[in-house]
């Protein structure tokens, strides 16, 4: 909670129809200046102090096994923190999220704050909506950065076009799907790309199909990120195929039945 007058994030930002089309072609792009310098240090310190207070991982980066030790996960900070709650249902945001996937509405799957440690380890490739139990392609992530990235930790690298490939395999994020996906990207000659160094209120966006990894932090700085997870309204639950999606129905998707539209108390519309 603050008292502090935090910017509004309501007004669009424009995408051109360029954008639009690269985004749909390789399932990735980097849109820079989503949030000025300004309105991405406003809400740097309320995310930051409520990703502290709402942090559960006490153990030390050498006692995690490798999903632990690529960050620290603090999910649906939007719930728990009035301020935050600005930020994650920002129409700014959503309103591009619906635009680069050619849809007229989006609403909110959930939001985390991911925060690197210094010396924290690889993220291992994966995909995102293995997680997920809808029946949509059309989800996409927003992951910005609330401080400047050097290029030493860069963003992420992802496997471009791979989303046109859908579900590939049913692997949890781990040491297991970093070979997998590794092996997969490289026999199946997907170009990788990654958007380098960003400054702090640029962005990036992905599909959840789209493979991706990201690299560690050899820095004695934190990588603090702030990530929205968005889904095309007038979407479905799907029956949960593995652990993983039926936890994730359980969290996100509170009460909503299989066959029935994605539209629980969590999941407001953010853009229509």
């Amino acid at each position: 909670m603050t008292n502090i007058e935090l910017p509004n994030l309501s007004g669009l930002r424009e995408i051109s129809q360029s954008e639009i089309e690269s985004f749909q072609e390789d399932g990735h792009t980097i849109i820079r200046g989503l949030a000025s310098p300004t309105e991405v240090a406003a809400y740097r310190n309320v995310i930051a102090d409520a990703a502290a207070r709402y942090n559960v991982q006490t153990k030390p980066l050498s006692e995690r096994d490798t999903y632990g030790k690529a960050f620290l996960q603090i999910m649906n900070l939007w719930r728990h923190d009035d301020a935050v709650r600005l930020f994650t249902l920002a129409r700014r945001f959503a309103g591009v999220a619906a635009r680069l996937m050619g849809v007229s509405g989006v609403r909110l799957y959930h939001d985390q704050a991911l925060f690197k440690e210094p010396g924290g380890g690889r993220t291992p490739w994966h995909q995102d909506q293995y997680y997920w139990p809808l029946d949509t392609a059309n989800t996409i992530t927003m992951w910005m950065p609330l401080v400047d990235v050097p290029a030493e930790v860069g963003s992420m690298t992802f496997a471009s076009g791979s989303h046109k490939h859908g579900f590939i395999e049913s692997v949890p994020i781990s040491d297991k799907s970093d070979e997998y996906f590794s092996n997969y990207v490289h026999n199946a000659k997907i170009p990788l790309v990654c958007h380098g160094g960003m400054t702090a209120g640029d962005a990036t966006f992905h599909y959840g199909w789209t493979l991706h990894a990201a690299p560690a932090n050899p820095t004695p700085n934190m990588r603090e990120v702030m990530t929205v997870i968005y889904f095309a309204d007038g979407s479905r639950v799907i029956k949960p195929d593995n652990p993983n999606r039926a936890g994730d129905l359980r969290c996100w998707l509170p009460g909503i039945q299989p066959g029935n539209l994605a539209a629980s108390e969590l999941n407001p519309l953010l853009f229509t």
